[in-house]
């Protein structure tokens, strides 16, 4: 059965379905769009082999629904296979994509967002092209593989300063009843531990042991559940927490990363994120523990990640040298 659409390009696009084969195309008339539509009807019913004809929006939309929900970024990757179905080259068919529709995609993309978010979104269509070329036989070859991606960025090397640790003190209060003074308190926890954002409010009582001094993390970014070391100066951070529930911090992400963008802003502190607690922790902790015991840590399985949050300062490492 055929469906006609007129573009917002003026122009008129019919969609054909028989058969379980999908076909789409463009035509500056109706009428043209018609003749197209009616003769595509006629080869598949007559059985004539064109493979599959599936829309990139379909293939899109079929990884979002039976793919994704495996992941754990699953409404992440949801929201962005979304997205892609909204631009123009979700109209192509699966079949004939090539790289130069991929690149050109990719440069008005880059002209939106950052580098490293092109790159990431790259990643995941890479990611469905190669489902529906391996798994389900809608393509023969994934074109992304022939895209170059966008350079990445430098990786960040944003310290953290007491006085800002101060400053940010000084604005959020002491009172650990109020969840903006939780989202420093947070923050400082996170440069005790090098937890994530998520593993700190997904912390749970009942996963703690104060004795022991070891919190589980039993969801992490790489799907392994997780013991980390508290040092005494992390497990006072958690015994001033006022009672709640089970979880450590009552607090969602949200909160979090509003709260404490909010509260950095009032203390005037420029280019600081949450996450270059992450980038403290490690250069701290990598003046107690050594490699192995740090990555076992922070939870890195390649110990050259740790390069990525490591961020001595020349005179740090001069001091080491006397």
């Amino acid at each position: 059965m055929a469906t006609f659409k007129k573009l917002d390009s003026g122009k008129w696009q019919a969609q054909v379905a028989r058969k379980s084969i999908r076909s789409s195309k463009s035509f500056p008339t109706k009428q043209e769009t018609k003749d197209w539509a009616a003769r595509q009807e006629f080869l598949i019913l007559k059985g004539v082999k064109h493979g599959p004809r599936y829309l990139v929006s379909d293939l899109f939309q079929r990884y979002a629904r039976e793919v994704s929900p495996n992941k754990r970024g699953a409404k992440w990757e949801q929201i962005r296979l979304e997205k892609f179905c909204k631009d123009m080259l979700a109209e192509k068919l699966a079949s004939e994509v090539s790289a130069a529709d991929i690149a050109d995609w990719r440069d008005r993309r880059s002209a939106e967002v950052a580098a490293g978010s092109v790159s990431r979104e790259m990643t995941l269509m890479s990611s469905a092209f190669a489902v529906a070329n391996k798994e389900w036989g809608w393509i023969d070859r994934n074109p992304l593989k022939d895209v170059k991606k966008p350079s990445d960025p430098p990786a960040r090397d944003r310290r953290v300063l007491d006085s800002e640790l101060e400053k940010l003190l000084e604005k959020a209060g002491t009172d650990l009843t109020t969840k903006s003074a939780r989202a420093v308190h947070a923050f400082l926890f996170a440069i005790e531990t090098g937890m994530r954002a998520g593993e700190i409010v997904g912390l749970c009582w009942s996963h703690v042991d104060l004795k022991k001094r070891v919190a589980t993390l039993l969801e992490t970014k790489n799907g392994t559940i997780r013991n980390v070391p508290l040092s005494p100066q992390a497990i006072d951070l958690l015994n001033k927490l006022p009672d709640s529930n089970d979880n450590c911090f009552d607090i969602s992400s949200q909160n979090l990363d509003a709260l404490f963008r909010k509260v950095r802003d009032k203390a005037e502190l420029k280019n600081l994120k949450f996450h270059d607690s992450r980038h403290e922790a490690v250069t701290r902790l990598s003046k107690k523990l050594d490699v192995l015991d740090l990555a076992r840590m922070i939870g890195h399985k390649n110990i050259n990640m740790l390069m990525t949050y490591y961020n001595a300062t020349a005179e740090e490492l001069a001091k080491k040298l006397e």
